[in-house]
């Protein structure tokens, strides 16, 4: 076949079984259209700025109340004491769960809600409800002393977590496209666990900070020492392993689909009774004597901690598998270079590429390399996407705007790979993982950005050449 015929030629879109390619290819839609959804428009309240505008009062609204309540406890000088040593651990664990994130990252919008939602809304159910209920408890059984454990052990964590899951749900219902797996799941319950955690925590440091300026203590003999050690030093990732246990039911009913209905329900269930259950033997963890809370932190707490972190670490690395499977047959179609779906299953590879990028783009202008690395950071996020998608429609059925969102994928892959495609082969070549003579030489960088003018309408076909070789001239 001439080179010609290739240049001219649309490549044929791998499609799903029994679905017709005069079925699936089509005009890309305008940008505004650039949705998983139809955009529904003539109701206020259905409207996306309403909704955000509602969350955020709701959540302010929230956080207003639980900031008097805990200053009130606390006092000012107390809640600024605890305010200040509580947000030690709160970027650490943010940072670790933003990069467990790192394959498929889910927007920073779904994150920063789910750390507000733990932080503000779940802590103040957690504050009122857990408050009302010791009381019921100390007046039903006159024993104020059996009240507060029986509230720590039995209440508390079933409101807690109870309080927590409702963000999971939240996200999981209204904002299933980018809740896919178990690593969503893990994600979105860490950082909900982790605003909790956070509120929790400026409550305790602060009331014994309070306790210290009463009995005249200081120093690492203080309370308040004696409080951040064991919650922010040894045991920081408390409230985030309870809470993971819910995010992986989550997650694994998410892999389901939406056939296996049961699933989708059971499952979220069992994760949200197992966090209560661990939440539970960790607060009650005094019960089994002195030397109870080390005993459950040893023999419990730090290996359910090593077994939900290799799980959630198995889950990433089953999700870069899942590229380096899927995306084989755009390359063999001539969508994607061959080296490329090697390169995007690794993290190294696309680190590389993202670097390669910036270096080839930065001599005469900065902001050119600046660019260049965002627009192969954006290639690797729309491939995953595009390999993500096209697994759920494998295990869950294609489902009626497959087509539309493939396509739409692929015209930001098509924007964007005159940069991405050299880095990403250039990276694949040099960690090794496609063995060659010579890497693929730099191209120049684009006249215009790769977000600059307005989209074709049509998907061009694939032509360019890499340092002379045309690697689609085989390509069907």
């Amino acid at each position: 076949m001439s080179e010609g015929s290739v240049q001219h030629q649309q490549p044929a879109v791998p499609v799903l079984e029994g679905q017709q390619l005069d079925e699936f290819l089509g005009s890309v839609p305008e940008r505004g259209q650039w949705r998983y959804r139809p955009r529904r428009v003539g109701m206020v309240w259905r409207s996306k700025a309403f909704r955000a505008g509602a969350v955020i009062t709701v959540l302010a609204l929230c956080g207003l109340v639980i900031l008097a309540l805990v200053r009130q406890q606390t006092g000012t000088e107390g809640f600024l004491v605890g305010l200040g040593l509580a947000v030690l651990p709160v970027p650490l664990l943010m940072a670790a769960f933003r990069w467990l994130d790192r394959v498929e990252p889910g927007p920073w919008r779904n994150l920063l809600f789910a750390f507000a939602w733990g932080a503000c809304a779940a802590a103040l159910v957690a504050i009122i409800a857990n408050s009302f209920a010791t009381r019921w408890i100390a007046t039903a059984t006159a024993d104020p002393a059996s009240a507060d454990t029986l509230g720590a052990t039995l209440v508390a964590p079933v409101v807690e977590e109870s309080a927590k899951a409702v963000a999971i749900l939240l996200i999981f219902l209204f904002r299933r496209r980018q809740f896919g797996g178990i690593v969503d799941g893990i994600v979105v319950a860490g950082f909900t666990a982790t605003g909790f955690a956070f509120t929790e925590n400026i409550l305790y440091l602060g009331n014994a900070f309070g306790e210290d300026q009463q009995l005249g203590t200081t120093g690492f003999a203080s309370v308040t020492a004696g409080t951040f050690f064991v919650r922010v030093v040894m045991s920081p990732f408390a409230h985030p392993l309870f809470t993971v246990l819910s995010g992986i039911g989550f997650g694994i009913a998410a892999l389901g689909g939406a056939r296996h209905r049961v699933r989708r329900v059971v499952l979220p269930l069992v994760g949200l009774v197992l966090a209560m259950g661990t939440h539970a033997l960790w607060n009650g963890s005094s019960a089994f004597g002195p030397y109870g809370f080390y005993l459950v932190y040893g023999a419990f707490m730090m290996p359910s901690f090593g077994l939900v972190t290799w799980l959630a670490v198995s889950s990433r690395r089953r999700e870069l598998r899942t590229l380096s499977t899927e995306l084989p047959v755009y390359a063999a179609a001539g969508w994607l270079a061959p080296a490329e779906p090697l390169a995007l299953a690794s993290m190294r590879a696309r680190g590389m590429a993202r670097d390669m990028a910036r270096h080839w783009n930065s001599h005469t202008d900065r902001a050119r390399g600046k660019a260049a690395a965002r627009a192969v950071a954006e290639y690797e996020s729309f491939a995953t996407s595009l390999a993500m998608l096209r697994r759920r429609a494998r295990h869950d059925g294609a489902g009626p705007d497959f087509a539309l969102r493939e396509q739409e994928l692929l015209h930001h892959l098509w924007q964007r790979r005159e940069i991405a495609g050299p880095a990403l082969s250039y990276a694949a070549h040099a960690t090794g993982l496609l063995r060659v003579h010579r890497p693929p030489v730099p191209p120049p960088f684009p006249r215009h950005h790769p977000h600059g003018g307005p989209p074709p309408r049509q998907l061009p076909a694939p032509h360019r050449h890499y340092g002379g070789h045309n690697p689609y001239r085989d390509s069907p």
